[in-house]
């Protein structure tokens, strides 16, 4: 037997993840919101989310609870885990969040609950690691008092055509009872159709290569911009050429960071070596994708010539969103001042004080009586820098700089005179 039709919802980790995902469920069902952060529990009380993930009018018209307190989770029938798995300093998994939040949650939770994680984890880890924590923590028997589901996280910050209510959700269950009743409830929020995994280790691992796959296929891009650069051959040019065939996949080159496709491959890795594989092609993407920042930095150092000031025009991870998760713009960063490079940094998105606590940079406010800089560089395509005009450049350019565009986004923007160009 397995678990009754769900009726309350506790989702647990309100970040980009599981705040969407909380409010698309209040529509259908009683949800309670979970963090161990107070103060993001307070914002979002007030109607405001940082993450811009969520607008402030569905905010507020949301019939969600929002709190801090365990307790208020207590009596609900599924728990959604939905927090960070990222890796330590040496690249290897690190599921403290999951075993914290299976501890809370075993703690509150009652007989016939379900517990459901969406967070990246390797094949196994929802039944090795979130069962005996969720045991410890109340006492009861997984499978028999209650059972656990996966369901794998598919957000992608800033994207608002592939939110949680139109993508297909992929679900499974440690009982056919278990897959039925995750089925209903992601079923009931998404048009994008819902496929029931044959097992819980499948959907994780289907989940584990979905963003290892993208970041294979970008460093491949990565690797053949390094090649064509000393050729004098751009990248872009060639991606102009090589996607009119119909089966060509145009992935771009750049800084591979973020809280996803830059750490899903280590787990995938660390899975393999643990069931005596060594991965070659995974390991061999990191390195390369990693690698980048310095990369371009040294690149750009020696077109900009020794000496040269530098304004760096983007820090979050991706354009348009605040987040700073695992940015690799701050390699690019530190190899310029390696090499001795005063540089400056501007981010409309970022917030200035999370720019300082995680990497130490401060922010330029904005841009007004900023430079005149031997080089500036395109790092981030927020749509504010794709819009710069001849006067943006001549304003913040010295004469006779360097206007270095990683993203290809000024390839066809006119440049003041004597302006020089650089790009992938």
């Amino acid at each position: 037997m397995g678990p009754s039709a769900p009726k309350k919802i506790a989702v647990v980790g309100l970040g980009y993840v599981g705040l969407p995902l909380a409010v698309a469920l209040a529509g259908r069902f009683s949800v309670t919101g979970f963090d161990v952060d107070a103060s993001r529990v307070a914002e979002l009380s007030r109607g405001h989310d940082r993450t811009r993930e969520v607008t402030e009018a569905r905010l507020a018209a949301a019939r969600c609870r929002f709190t801090s307190r365990p307790e208020d989770m207590a009596g609900s029938d599924v728990f959604i885990l939905t927090v960070p798995t990222p890796v330590d300093r040496d690249n290897r998994p690190d599921l403290g969040a999951v075993r914290a939040a299976c501890a809370t949650v075993g703690k509150v939770m009652g007989k016939g609950a379900i517990v459901v994680l969406e967070s990246t984890v390797a094949p196994g880890a929802t039944e090795e690691v979130c069962g005996p924590a969720v045991e410890l923590a109340s006492g009861l028997v997984c499978g028999r008092d209650f059972f656990l589901g996966y369901s794998p996280e598919r957000i992608n910050p800033g994207d608002r055509e592939h939110t949680v209510e139109r993508i297909t959700k992929v679900v499974a269950g440690q009982t056919p009872e278990t897959a039925q009743a995750l089925k209903d409830v992601y079923g009931a929020i998404t048009t994008g159709g819902v496929f029931v995994a044959r097992d819980i280790r499948t959907a994780e691992a289907a989940k584990v290569i979905e963003n290892a796959q993208r970041d294979i296929n970008i460093a491949f891009i990565n690797e053949v911009s390094m090649i064509f650069a000393r050729a004098g051959i751009s990248i872009h040019d060639v991606l102009d050429a090589s996607a009119t065939k119909w089966n060509f996949l145009r992935f771009t080159p750049g800084l591979v960071g973020g809280h996803c496709i830059g750490v899903d491959p280590f787990y995938l890795a660390e899975f393999a070596q643990r069931v005596g594989h060594h991965p070659e092609i995974i390991l061999a993407g990191r390195r390369i994708n990693d690698g980048m920042g310095d990369h371009l930095a040294a690149s750009i150092s020696a077109a900009a010539g020794n000496g040269a000031s530098v304004l760096v025009l983007g820090l979050t991870f991706k354009e348009n969103v605040p987040d700073l998760r695992n940015s690799k713009v701050v390699d690019l960063i530190e190899g310029l001042r390696r090499r001795g490079h005063a540089v400056d940094v501007h981010d409309p998105h970022a917030d200035p004080a999370a720019a300082k606590n995680e990497y130490g940079i401060a922010l330029l406010p904005d841009l007004g009586g900023a430079g005149p800089y031997g080089a500036i560089v395109g790092a981030v395509p927020h749509d504010e820098y794709r819009a710069f005009e001849v006067a943006d450049f001549g304003r913040l350019l010295a004469p006779g700089g360097l206007v270095a565009d990683i993203k290809g986004m000024w390839r066809k923007a006119a440049l003041p005179a004597p302006a020089r160009r650089w790009q992938l």
